[in-house]
C-alpha cells in the first residue's frame, strides 16, 4: 500500500523532494521571454546596459523593452506597460525608480509574469520609508507566484544558457562553479579578474536585498542543476538562518559550498551592516552556523575559488593526515608548518609503507614524512614514491612539491604523476614552484585534474580546508545514538518556568533552576530552602556536615558579588552565622524582599573536571550552547566551544572535541576516564531543554562537576524572557527541533497499538530493517521501479531519509515494539515534501511494510499526514500514484483527494485544497 512523489531532474528517487518539470526559478534563470521595464536609449544607463547585454548573448529567446515616453530602444519595439507585450513574459526586469516598483509588480502579476529582477536601488538600505516600499513590493508579488530577486542587486547571469540580465560590462565565461554575491562591486571585480584566470560560471547571482529569493531559494536550486558543482559565496547578511541552514545542510552532502563572510572584527561587522542594512550576530556564531550546515567558511578570496576547484576536482580525505613528497626540504618545512598551524596533521609513515620506500629511494633520503626524495629526484623516482605514499593506509592525502633544480624535468614529472593521481581514491595536490619553467607541468597537472599551487604552503592550507569541510559533513550525517528522553518531565519544566512568569519574575531562584534541570534529567546537587535560621540548621543536620549556604533571592543575579555563597560550614554555629550576616547584607545593600532565606546544600568534592555549559540568545540564530571549562575564571581561560541546538549524540561529542578539557576527559594524573558518551547525552537532553522551553534567556551550570564516576551540576542561572512578551514574539532556534507536538498513538484495525511520531536521525538502523521487510511490489508502488535492497539501505541515501529539518520535509513513521523480541521496530513511513519554490505546497508518500498491510496503517499515517500538513500552514497536498495501486487511490479518497488519471504518464494525480473545510 504505497504511493510516490515525483522524481527530480538531479535527484536520488528516494530522496522525495518534488519540483516541478519547470520550476518557478526557471522563469528567471532560463526565461523564453525576457521584459525591461525602465529601458532606456541614454548612453551609460542601466536600462541600456540591461538591454544591449541581453541583445547581444542569445539565450533563445525575445526581449521586449517596455518604456511609455519612447517607441523602441536599441532599434526594438517598446511597449507602454507590460501588460500590452504580446506574448507570455517569464522574466520581468525592473530599473523604475523605488516608489513606481510596487505598481509595476502588480501589473507583473496580473500579467502572470513569473520572475523579476528588480535593479532599483532605494528600498529598506534607505530607512523606514524604503522598507515599507518592499514590504509593499513583496505584497504584490505575493499575490500570484512572482519570485523576485533584488532590489539593489547587479542582476543574474546563465553563460551556459547565454542569458546575461545584469548591468556588468561583460558575460562571464561557461564553467561549473555557481558565485553568489551581496556585493555588486566585488562581483564585477571577481569577473573581470576571471577572464584572466580563465575561470568560468554556471551562474552568477547579485542577490540585493533579498526580499524575496534568499540564500536558501538560491542553494536548493543549485543544488538541483546539474550543471553547477559547487557554490561559491560573499556573504554580508545571512538573511533568513532558518532557510540558509536548511538548504545548506541538505545540499552540502553533494556539492561543496564555500562561503567568504567579511564581519570578522567589530569594525568590519558594523560596516557590513551599515551597508546591508541588516543586523549581524556574533562572528563565533556565524561559524558554529556554518559547522552545522558543512559549509566551507574561508577567509580570502583566492581560497574561495581554489576551494572550489579542489572540492569539485579531488576525492574528499578521509582524515588530517597529509603524506608531502618534495624534492626539496624547505618548501617540506613550509607545508609541515601551514599543516600543523592549520590543525592537519603529518602521517606517520607506516612500517610497510616505510620499507617499500627504502626500497625504491636513495640512502640519503629523509626517512621521514615530508617525504624528501633529493633534488636529484626524475619523474620516475617521482611517480614511484607517490604510488608507495598514497598505498599507506595511515594516510588521508598526498601534496607533491617540485622545485626546478638542474636535474629537474618539471613537464615530464606531471605527465608521470597524472595516472597515479588518478588510480588513488585520497586527493592529491600539488605545489610546482617557480614561474615560466614550470607552466607546462602545471597546466598538465590542472588538466588532469589535479590542482596546482604556486607555494606548498597554501596546499597545505587548501588540504586542512578539505579534510575539515568532510569532518563537519560527517558529524551532521554520521548516524548518532539515541539519547533516550524517559527521564524527561517537559511538564514539570513548564510548570516551573510558569511559576516565576506569574509572579513577574525574569530570574528564577537557585532552586527552581535546578528544579528545572532536573526536569530533563541533568544530576543537581541535593538543594533545600530555608526561610529562617531554625530551617537553615534542621536542613544541615538532615544532609549532614560540612555544608554550603547560598542566598535564596528572586532578584541577586550573581550570589558571590554580595557575599552570597559560604562554602565548608562545619557544624550548627557557622550556619547560623552565615545565615545572620548574608541576612543582615542583603537587607542593608537591597530591600528586605530581596532576601527570602538560604538554600543548603552538602559541601562536595571537587574531585572532578570543573565545566561550564550555558545557552545564550543570538540576535540572528536564537539559542547559542556553549560547553568548556568552567569555575571561576571561565571568562580568562575561554575554552569553549559553540554550537547550535538541538543537538544529537554525535554533534554534542564533536562539541566537546573542540575544548581543551575534551582531552583530560580520558583520564590525567591518576583520574580515571570520563563516559564521555553519557556526557554527550546530557549535553543532549541540556539542548532539548533549550528548544522545548522558549521562555528560557539565559541558562548557565558553572560549575558542572564531571568525574569518572558522576555529573553534578553545582550551581545554576536561569533567566527567562520578560514574562509580558508575546509569545510569538519569542526567539525561535534556527534549526528546528524535533516536533514533539506530533507524537500520537494508534492502533490497527486490529487493535495492536503503535505510536506515530517524527522520524530522526536515530532512526537509520530501524530503518534498514524496515527496507528489509518490502517485497519487490511495494518497492516498485513505491518508486515506480526496482531498486535493490544494498541501493535503499545505503548510508548516504538513508542520510537522506532520517536527518530532515522538519521545515521542508516531515516524515512519520509508525513505531511498534515487537512482542516476541522486545526490540523496536517501524511499520510504515509517511513523507510530505514541500514543493521546492511553491510556497504553501507539498506532495505526500505513504509506503508500509508488507507485514503490516491491509491493516488500516496507511490510512491513519495519510490521515496524520494531512493534520500536520493543517498544522504547519499548508494550502495544498498532491501526489501521483501508479494505477495499478488501487489500494491507495482509495485511500486517498477516502481522505477527501480529488484523483485524476494521467494517461500520458500512466499515473494518478491526487490532490487536496487544505484551504476547504473538512468533511464532516
Amino acid at each position: 500500500m504505497v504511493s510516490r512523489k515525483k522524481k527530480p531532474t538531479n535527484s536520488d528517487p528516494a530522496h522525495d523532494v518534488l519540483g516541478y518539470d519547470r520550476q518557478q526559478l526557471d522563469a528567471i534563470f532560463k526565461p523564453e521571454n525576457v521584459a525591461v521595464i525602465g529601458a532606456t536609449e541614454r548612453p551609460g544607463s542601466v536600462g541600456r546596459t540591461i538591454m544591449w547585454n541581453l541583445v547581444s548573448n542569445p539565450f533563445g529567446g525575445t526581449v521586449f523593452p517596455v518604456n511609455p515616453k519612447r517607441p523602441n530602444v536599441l532599434g526594438i519595439k517598446t511597449y507602454p506597460s507590460i501588460g500590452e507585450v504580446p506574448a507570455e513574459v517569464d522574466l520581468a526586469i525592473v530599473v523604475s525608480p523605488a516608489p513606481s516598483v510596487p505598481g509595476i509588480i502588480r501589473e507583473c502579476v496580473e500579467a502572470g509574469v513569473l520572475g523579476a529582477i528588480i535593479i532599483s536601488a532605494g528600498f529598506k538600505e534607505t530607512g523606514e520609508e524604503g522598507a515599507r516600499l518592499e514590504e509593499e513590493t513583496l505584497r504584490e508579488a505575493r499575490k500570484g507566484r512572482m519570485r523576485i530577486i533584488g532590489p539593489n542587486c547587479l542582476g543574474v547571469m546563465n553563460p551556459l544558457g547565454g542569458l546575461n540580465a545584469t548591468f556588468a560590462g561583460s558575460m562571464a565565461r561557461p564553467g561549473n562553479v555557481a558565485f553568489l554575491s551581496q556585493s555588486g562591486a566585488l562581483l564585477t571585480a571577481i569577473l573581470d579578474r576571471s577572464f584572466q584566470e580563465n575561470v568560468g560560471f554556471s551562474n552568477i547571482v547579485s542577490v540585493g536585498s533579498m526580499m524575496d529569493v534568499d540564500w536558501g531559494d538560491l542553494i536548493y536550486y543549485l543544488g538541483d542543476d546539474p550543471k553547477t558543482h559547487a557554490i561559491v559565496v560573499y556573504m554580508e547578511s545571512i538573511g533568513d538562518p532558518s532557510s540558509f541552514l536548511s538548504a545548506a545542510r541538505e545540499v552540502a552532502l553533494t556539492k561543496p559550498i564555500i562561503v567568504i563572510k567579511p564581519g570578522r572584527t567589530e569594525a568590519a561587522s558594523e560596516a557590513a551592516a551599515s551597508h546591508t542594512g541588516a543586523l549581524t550576530g556574533s562572528d563565533e556564531v556565524l561559524d558554529a552556523a556554518f559547522r552545522r550546515s558543512g559549509v566551507l567558511r574561508v577567509d580570502t578570496i583566492s581560497e574561495l575559488f581554489n576551494m572550489a576547484e579542489v572540492l569539485g576536482k579531488q576525492p574528499r580525505p578521509k582524515g588530517p593526515r597529509l603524506t608531502v613528497v618534495t624534492n626539496a626540504g624547505g618548501p617540506g618545512v613550509l607545508a609541515t608548518d601551514a599543516l600543523i598551524t592549520g590543525g592537519g596533521e603529518l602521517t606517520e609513515i607506516s612500517p610497510e609503507a616505510m620499507e617499500e620506500l627504502n626500497a625504491i629511494l636513495p640512502g640519503p633520503w629523509s626517512h621521514g614524512n615530508p617525504i624528501d626524495i633529493l633534488g636529484d629526484a626524475d619523474p620516475e623516482r617521482y611517480a614511484k614514491t607517490l604510488e608507495k605514499a598514497a598505498e599507506d593506509e595511515n594516510s588521508d592525502g598526498l601534496l607533491v612539491i617540485l622545485t626546478p633544480q638542474d636535474m629537474t624535468d618539471p613537464t615530464e614529472t606531471a605527465n608521470a604523476l597524472v595516472p597515479y593521481a588518478r588510480s588513488t581514491k585520497k586527493p592529491v595536490l600539488a605545489s610546482w614552484m617557480g614561474g615560466q619553467e614550470v607552466a607546462g607541468g602545471v597546466s598538465i597537472l590542472n588538466g588532469a585534474g589535479i590542482p596546482t599551487f604556486d607555494y606548498p604552503d597554501t596546499a597545505a592550507q587548501a588540504f586542512n580546508n578539505m579534510w575539515r569541510y568532510t569532518y563537519n559533513l560527517r558529524g551532521i550525517y554520521e548516524t548518532p545514538e539515541l539519547a533516550e528522553d524517559e527521564a524527561v518531565d517537559r511538564e514539570r519544566a513548564r510548570e516551573v518556568i510558569e511559576a516565576a512568569r506569574e509572579s513577574g519574575r525574569t530570574l528564577l531562584t537557585e532552586y527552581e533552576s535546578k528544579e528545572l534541570l532536573a526536569a530533563y534529567g541533568i544530576p543537581t546537587v541535593e538543594t533545600r530552602v530555608a526561610t529562617t535560621e531554625d530551617e537553615a540548621v534542621r536542613a544541615a543536620e538532615e544532609i549532614g556536615y560540612p555544608v554550603v549556604l547560598k542566598i535564596h533571592s528572586e532578584t541577586i543575579t550573581h550570589k558571590t558579588d554580595v557575599g552570597g555563597v559560604r562554602l565548608n560550614l562545619p557544624d550548627e554555629a557557622a550556619v547560623r552565622e552565615a545565615f545572620s550576616t548574608m541576612k543582615s547584607r542583603v537587607t542593608s545593600e537591597f530591600a528586605e524582599s530581596d532576601f527570602l532565606g538560604v538554600t543548603v546544600q552538602p559541601m562536595e568534592k571537587l574531585d572532578g573536571y570543573e565545566t561550564i555549559l550555558g545557552s545564550s540568545m543570538d540576535p540572528q540564530f536564537g539559542p547559542v550552547l556553549l560547553f568548556g571549562s568552567g569555575g571561576s575564571l571561565v571568562e580568562v581561560y575561554r575554552d569553549r566551544a559553540l554550537a547550535l541546538p538541538p543537538l544529537t549524540t554525535t554533534l554534542a561529542r564533536r562539541m566537546m572535541e573542540r575544548t581543551r578539557i575534551y582531552e583530560a576527559f580520558a583520564g590525567v594524573r591518576g583520574r580515571g576516564p570520563v563516559d564521555r558518551k553519557e556526557l554527550a547525552r546530557l549535553l543532549v537532553r541540556f539542548s532539548q531543554l533549550v528548544v522545548e522551553q522558549p521562555w528560557v534567556a539565559e541558562l548557565d551550570i558553572n560549575p558542572l562537576l564531571i568525574s569518572e564516576d558522576r555529573f553534578l551540576a553545582l550551581d545554576a542561572r536561569v533567566v527567562i524572557h520578560d514574562p509580558e512578551t508575546p509569545e510569538q514574539q519569542l526567539p525561535k532556534p534556527a534549526i528546528r527541533p524535533y516536533p514533539n507536538q506530533y507524537v500520537t498513538k494508534g492502533e490497527t484495525n486490529e487493535g495492536e497499538e503503535f505510536t506515530v511520531r517524527p522520524i530522526r536521525p536515530e532512526d537509520e538502523p530501524l530503518m534498514v530493517k524496515f527496507h528489509e521487510s518490502l517485497s519487490e511490489q511495494s518497492v516498485y508502488m513505491r518508486y515506480f521501479h526496482m531498486m535493490r535492497l544494498d541501493q535503499r539501505t545505503a548510508h548516504e541515501r538513508l542520510t537522506r531519509i532520517c536527518f530532515i529539518d522538519y521545515d521542508r520535509e516531515m516524515a512519520l513513521v509508525a513505531e511498534r515494539v515487537n512482542p516476541e523480541t522486545g526490540e523496536r521496530e517501524i511499520m510504515g513511513v509517511g513523507r510530505l515534501s514541500r514543493h521546492g519554490f511553491v510556497p504553501g505546497e507539498a506532495e505526500f508518500s505513504v509506503l508500509i511494510a508488507d507485514p503490516f498491510q491491509r491493516k488500516g496503517l496507511g490510512t491513519l499515517l495519510l490521515e496524520r499526514l494531512l493534520e500536520v500538513g493543517r498544522a504547519e500552514g499548508l494550502s495544498r497536498i498532491t501526489a501521483e500514484i501508479l494505477m495499478d495501486n488501487r489500494p491507495m487511490q482509495k485511500i486517498s479518497r477516502n481522505c477527501g483527494f480529488t484523483l485524476h488519471r494521467d494517461l500520458e504518464e500512466m499515473v494518478v494525480k491526487a490532490e487536496l485544497d487544505l484551504r476547504q473545510p473538512q468533511a464532516v
